[in-house]
């Protein structure tokens, strides 16, 4: 019987592999392309690919694809056989290094905001070769970056790449001024934490909101939700346990570091947690550990819902971002040391950390912004929409000490210009972890815990690489040009720290108090929705920073800010559409079916005895009708306000209409078919309810 060691990352080309399939010179040339970012030669990639196909026709594939992460947020993929045509009428199995590095699918239907016509179709790939190559049923599948032809990113993973470099180069600034001479790069890490729901397939059928949507648009509360706590942590379901083997076989097959599962807090909510690894890489993986739970789900007869918020009144699901930055040595830059000088570092990188959220808290709002997302912030152990960075009490002490030029309490008493003694023995795990903390200070990462359930890592990578790669270029620019560089680190520290205290707290985020001091004595921003954020994203200081750096064009955040909002109106638009549709065509005539039931057989009772008051009937009947007639006018109104958006001159117009109208109708229309459920017998409902959904996999 074989062992996980035995099969792990057996569907991946990977450095095991390529060690053994390639020459000792092609290597070494293609370890320095990943490493160091050398130009690929092609006589280097067509070893490679040659290699590549080998490997993947012995295990079973027929087929290769440029596997890509356009701006809808999912993968995308167009499959090519290995085979060509041979003289004798046969076929052989070919692959070249052209087809390895670059390949053209079609991008004229993909979300572009402007960058290139409708009509334009053309779309290139580009094989990025930091991130193994991995078989995919029975097709080999390259990641890749994904650009117009004019040159423009439009994907996820350019952008990303963009970041991680424009960090490296900074970071490599700082350690250079700290004396690390050997340090040939530095790569932040990430380790996703992805919640989610399983409900059984049969009731997921019946339910037309979870099919359009992926979350239940109607749903009276259920008589237990997650009151008890008694699921969180609690013994998992044997179809559950059994979705979750098959799913950590398929990940570890693919190299997927599934390290932790369990049940969440909701009832049928669960996650999964990898070890965390290169950005990039775990981006890449966490799009397949999305994809895969979905397939291996239904083999089990279940749908996995990956909706920020598929319930309410219970925990939304969210993705915890593990953020942290370590060099190709293995030093991890947001770990305490061992020496003053060690310790000296890690401050400078934690106050860039500090600044960076600070000064670009709007970037990380937009990050995460989608209608989905919407839902859930502010609510169930999600945190607040305002941004702030937990560092705990100890930490927050020793920056006290700083700025204010007195001693902190310890026993290491090693003096440096710093003006305070340098850290004590710091634990990693110093401080109890604060859920309601949007940024939080985990030991040797930080733990950033906006994302939603089903975005892409991308984005919020993306900009949290960028705003420190921008305060660690402010910081080197500084230091470098300093007469006296400790004096220079002592007073930008101490700096540092007075400008941005503001975003360090250590409180219940939940707390409206919070909430009204963040906004009111501190100036942080409080973007609750989407349209409220995004258009930030075209702010100078913003477009400055992304486009200095080199992570974007102008062009391409325009196109960004133009998707994001389009995502947004289409899906509440279809969210709308569908909650109208449900009402009119199941609910109604359900409610209208039970009232007709309720007052025949109130009748047949009058036949038998006209001295019978039937009040219980009467009652039901006569709140049924009123809320019936409540839920044909919210209906309508819905239905209006979806027609008036056609008037709306610009998206960012259209997305503040839906903010304001559309969504408030929708609540209404909910709360009266909620309450009519709860009258309404259970056999008359049309779908299945949240008692059936939440306690519905055994």
């Amino acid at each position: 019987m074989s062992t996980v060691k035995d099969y792990f990352g057996c569907m991946v080309f990977d450095d095991r592999i390529m060690k053994a399939t390639l020459s000792a010179d092609v290597y070494a040339s293609l370890k320095r392309t990943i490493d160091e970012g050398t130009e690929l030669d092609l006589s280097v990639a067509n070893a490679v690919a040659d290699a590549m196909k080998d490997w993947a026709v012995s295990k079973g594939a027929t087929h290769f694809t440029h596997w890509f992460q356009p701006l809808t947020g999912i993968t995308a993929e167009k499959h090519d056989s290995f085979i060509t045509p041979s003289p004798d009428g046969g076929v052989i199995m070919e692959f070249s290094g052209k087809e390895l590095i670059k390949g053209e699918p079609d991008a004229s239907s993909f979300p572009s905001g402007g960058l290139r016509a409708t009509f334009e179709a053309r779309g290139y790939t580009a094989w990025d070769p930091t991130s193994y190559a991995f078989i995919k049923g029975k097709t080999l599948c390259i990641p890749t970056a994904f650009c117009s032809y004019d040159g423009h990113a439009l994907d996820k993973k350019t952008p990303l790449l963009r970041s991680m470099e424009a960090l490296n180069k900074q970071a490599l600034r700082i350690l250079r001024l700290f004396g690390n001479s050997t340090a040939r790069c530095v790569r932040s890490s990430v380790g996703p934490e992805q919640e989610y729901f399983l409900v059984t397939k049969e009731m997921y059928d019946k339910r037309p909101d979870l099919r359009f949507s992926g979350r239940t648009l109607f749903g009276a509360k259920p008589p237990k939700g997650q009151e008890m706590d008694d699921h969180y942590f609690g013994v998992i379901k044997p179809k559950v346990a059994a979705f979750m083997e098959e799913l950590n076989e398929e990940l570890w097959k693919l190299g997927v570091l599934a390290k932790t599962e369990h049940n969440e807090v909701a009832p049928a909510q669960h996650e999964l947690a990898p070890i965390y690894t290169t950005t990039n890489i775990a981006t890449d993986h966490n799009q397949l550990t999305m994809e895969i739970m979905q397939k291996v789900a239904l083999k089990h007869g279940l749908v996995c819902l990956l909706h920020e918020k598929p319930f309410a009144g219970v925990n939304g699901s969210g993705k915890h971002n593990n953020w942290s930055i370590s060099t190709n040595e293995g030093q991890n830059l947001l770990s305490p040391g061992e020496t003053p000088y060690e310790n000296a570092q890690f401050l400078l990188f934690l106050c860039a950390v500090i600044k960076a959220v600070d000064d670009y808290q709007d970037l990380l709002r937009i990050s995460v912004a989608t209608a989905g997302n919407d839902h859930r912030l502010g609510a169930n152990e999600a945190p607040p929409a305002v941004v702030s960075i937990f560092l705990g009490d100890e930490l927050t002490a020793i920056l006290d000490a700083i700025e204010t030029g007195k001693p902190y309490n310890n026993t290491e008493k090693t003096q440096m210009k710093l003006g305070v003694d340098v850290l004590p023995k710091f634990h990693r795990d110093n401080t109890d972890r604060n859920r309601t903390s949007p940024f939080a200070f985990t030991g040797n990462k930080f733990e950033f815990r906006m994302l939603g359930s089903s975005n892409s890592i991308a984005c919020a990578n993306i900009m949290l690489n960028s705003a420190v790669a921008d305060t660690l270029r402010i910081f080197a620019d500084r230091l470098e040009s300093a007469s006296d560089f400790e004096s220079a680190l002592n007073q930008m520290i101490k700096e540092t720290i007075t400008a941005h205290k503001r975003i360090i707290f250590n409180g219940n985020g939940y707390d409206e108090s919070w909430i009204k001091e963040a906004t009111e004595k501190r100036g942080l921003l409080n973007f609750r929705t989407t349209p409220d954020c995004m258009p930030h994203l075209l702010d100078k200081k913003n477009v400055d920073m992304l486009t200095g750096l080199g992570v974007f064009t102008v062009a391409e955040l325009k196109s960004r800010c133009e998707i994001m909002l389009e995502n947004y109106c289409k899906t509440v638009i279809i969210e709308a559409t569908t909650m109208v549709d449900m009402a009119k065509t199941q609910i109604a005539p359900a409610i209208e079916a039970f009232s007709a039931d309720i007052a025949r057989a109130a009748a047949a009772k009058k036949a038998l005895d006209s001295s019978l008051a039937c009040s219980y009937e009467a009652g039901v009947v006569k709140k049924l009708s009123a809320l019936l007639d409540r839920i044909a006018v919210k209906a309508d109104e819905l239905s209006n306000a979806l027609l008036a958006l056609d008037d709306a001159e610009d998206i960012e117009e259209k997305s503040i209409m839906i903010r304001d109208t559309v969504l408030s109708l929708m609540g209404e229309l909910r709360l009266a078919c909620d309450e009519a459920e709860t009258l309404t017998a259970k056999s008359y409902w049309p779908f299945p309810t949240y008692a059936d959904l939440l306690f519905g996999v055994k």
